[in-house]
Protein backbone atom coordinates (compact mmCIF):
# COMPACT_ATOMS: atom_id res chain seq x y z
CA UNK A 1 0.00 0.00 0.00
CA UNK A 2 1.13 3.49 -0.50
CA UNK A 3 1.60 6.17 2.30
CA UNK A 4 1.25 8.83 -0.28
CA UNK A 5 -1.85 10.89 0.57
CA UNK A 6 -4.55 11.54 -2.12
CA UNK A 7 -6.05 15.16 -1.55
CA UNK A 8 -9.70 15.48 -2.72
CA UNK A 9 -11.19 18.05 -4.36
CA UNK A 10 -13.02 19.28 -1.58
CA UNK A 11 -10.00 19.12 0.89
CA UNK A 12 -8.31 21.32 -1.37
CA UNK A 13 -10.69 23.92 -1.82
CA UNK A 14 -11.54 23.61 1.72
CA UNK A 15 -7.80 24.54 2.72
CA UNK A 16 -7.28 27.00 0.49
CA UNK A 17 -10.31 28.64 1.91
CA UNK A 18 -8.92 28.32 5.66
CA UNK A 19 -5.62 30.11 3.81
CA UNK A 20 -7.57 33.34 2.73
CA UNK A 21 -9.57 33.91 5.60
CA UNK A 22 -6.39 34.21 7.88
CA UNK A 23 -4.84 36.10 5.34
CA UNK A 24 -7.95 38.68 5.24
CA UNK A 25 -8.31 38.43 8.96
CA UNK A 26 -4.48 39.72 9.24
CA UNK A 27 -4.49 42.07 6.90
CA UNK A 28 -4.24 45.93 7.40
CA UNK A 29 -7.67 47.53 8.04
CA UNK A 30 -8.33 51.69 8.41
CA UNK A 31 -8.16 52.40 11.72
CA UNK A 32 -10.97 53.86 13.38
CA UNK A 33 -11.35 57.68 14.65
CA UNK A 34 -10.92 57.28 17.97
CA UNK A 35 -7.71 54.52 16.95
CA UNK A 36 -6.48 57.60 15.69
CA UNK A 37 -7.08 59.82 18.29
CA UNK A 38 -5.13 57.21 20.78
CA UNK A 39 -1.71 57.60 18.28
CA UNK A 40 -2.33 61.38 18.34
CA UNK A 41 -2.00 60.88 22.52
CA UNK A 42 1.07 58.58 21.42
CA UNK A 43 2.78 60.93 19.83
CA UNK A 44 2.23 64.53 21.35
CA UNK A 45 0.39 63.35 24.92
CA UNK A 46 -3.22 64.53 26.17
CA UNK A 47 -3.12 67.51 24.68
CA UNK A 48 -6.25 69.49 23.55
CA UNK A 49 -5.18 70.93 19.69
CA UNK A 50 -6.42 74.14 18.62
CA UNK A 51 -7.54 74.98 15.17
CA UNK A 52 -5.25 77.74 13.18
CA UNK A 53 -2.03 78.17 12.47
CA UNK A 54 -2.02 74.76 10.13
CA UNK A 55 -2.80 74.75 6.52
CA UNK A 56 -3.03 71.97 4.92
CA UNK A 57 -2.73 71.78 1.22
CA UNK A 58 -4.17 68.61 -0.59
CA UNK A 59 -6.36 68.30 -3.22
CA UNK A 60 -10.13 68.12 -1.76
CA UNK A 61 -11.04 65.41 -4.67
CA UNK A 62 -8.15 62.50 -5.71
CA UNK A 63 -8.48 60.67 -8.41
CA UNK A 64 -7.01 57.71 -7.49
CA UNK A 65 -5.13 58.31 -4.09
CA UNK A 66 -2.05 56.50 -5.00
CA UNK A 67 0.51 59.10 -4.90
CA UNK A 68 -1.10 62.26 -3.75
CA UNK A 69 1.16 65.64 -2.89
CA UNK A 70 0.53 67.14 0.19
CA UNK A 71 1.74 70.33 2.24
CA UNK A 72 2.17 71.65 5.56
CA UNK A 73 2.55 74.92 6.82
CA UNK A 74 2.18 76.96 9.90
CA UNK A 75 2.00 80.18 10.95
CA UNK A 76 5.30 80.23 13.28
CA UNK A 77 8.04 83.15 13.62
CA UNK A 78 10.75 80.17 13.93
CA UNK A 79 12.40 82.20 16.43
CA UNK A 80 14.77 80.64 19.10
CA UNK A 81 11.98 81.26 21.55
CA UNK A 82 8.97 80.84 19.24
CA UNK A 83 8.95 77.50 17.05
CA UNK A 84 6.94 74.99 15.52
CA UNK A 85 9.11 71.97 17.11
CA UNK A 86 7.27 69.34 14.75
CA UNK A 87 5.16 68.36 12.42
CA UNK A 88 2.60 65.01 12.39
CA UNK A 89 0.49 64.01 9.74
CA UNK A 90 -2.51 61.16 10.22
CA UNK A 91 -4.56 59.61 7.52
CA UNK A 92 -7.76 58.64 9.53
CA UNK A 93 -8.82 55.90 6.72
CA UNK A 94 -5.31 54.26 6.23
CA UNK A 95 -4.46 51.19 7.60
CA UNK A 96 -1.50 52.83 8.73
CA UNK A 97 -2.80 55.74 9.86
CA UNK A 98 0.54 57.86 11.05
CA UNK A 99 2.06 59.00 8.04
CA UNK A 100 5.18 61.09 8.84
CA UNK A 101 6.66 63.54 11.31
CA UNK A 102 9.11 65.92 11.59
CA UNK A 103 11.61 67.02 14.26
CA UNK A 104 11.94 71.25 13.21
CA UNK A 105 14.33 73.46 14.88
CA UNK A 106 14.44 77.62 14.42
CA UNK A 107 16.81 77.06 11.77
CA UNK A 108 14.40 75.14 9.49
CA UNK A 109 13.70 78.51 8.54
CA UNK A 110 9.83 77.92 7.85
CA UNK A 111 7.54 75.76 9.65
CA UNK A 112 6.53 73.88 5.94
CA UNK A 113 6.96 70.26 4.78
CA UNK A 114 6.05 69.13 1.28
CA UNK A 115 5.54 65.64 0.30
CA UNK A 116 3.55 62.74 -1.31
CA UNK A 117 0.96 60.27 0.45
CA UNK A 118 -1.06 57.51 -1.04
CA UNK A 119 -4.79 57.23 0.65
CA UNK A 120 -6.51 54.27 1.00
CA UNK A 121 -10.06 55.56 0.63
CA UNK A 122 -12.38 58.68 1.18
CA UNK A 123 -11.00 59.97 4.85
CA UNK A 124 -10.01 62.82 6.59
CA UNK A 125 -6.48 64.21 6.86
CA UNK A 126 -4.37 65.82 9.85
CA UNK A 127 -2.09 67.86 10.12
CA UNK A 128 -0.66 68.42 13.91
CA UNK A 129 2.34 71.23 14.43
CA UNK A 130 3.68 70.87 18.12
CA UNK A 131 4.86 74.62 19.54
CA UNK A 132 8.46 75.04 21.32
CA UNK A 133 5.75 76.17 24.16
CA UNK A 134 3.64 73.48 24.15
CA UNK A 135 0.80 74.27 21.99
CA UNK A 136 -0.44 71.85 19.85
CA UNK A 137 -1.89 73.30 16.78
CA UNK A 138 -4.24 71.06 14.10
CA UNK A 139 -5.39 71.43 10.55
CA UNK A 140 -7.81 68.81 8.74
CA UNK A 141 -9.39 68.04 5.61
CA UNK A 142 -11.49 65.29 4.35
CA UNK A 143 -10.29 64.23 0.78
CA UNK A 144 -12.70 61.74 -1.21
CA UNK A 145 -10.70 59.53 -3.03
CA UNK A 146 -12.51 58.63 -6.63
CA UNK A 147 -10.55 55.65 -7.69
CA UNK A 148 -9.87 56.56 -11.07
CA UNK A 149 -12.99 58.73 -11.24
CA UNK A 150 -15.57 56.13 -10.53
CA UNK A 151 -16.50 56.72 -6.72
CA UNK A 152 -14.94 55.54 -3.73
Amino acid sequence: MDSTTILSRRSVLASGAAAAAALTLSAPRPAAAQEVDELVRSLMGDVKAKEGKVRLKIKEVAESGANEPVGVSVDSPMLANDYIKAIHVLAEGNPYPVVASWTLTPRSGRAEVNFRMRLAKTQVVRAYAVASDGQVWVGKQEVKVTIGGCGG
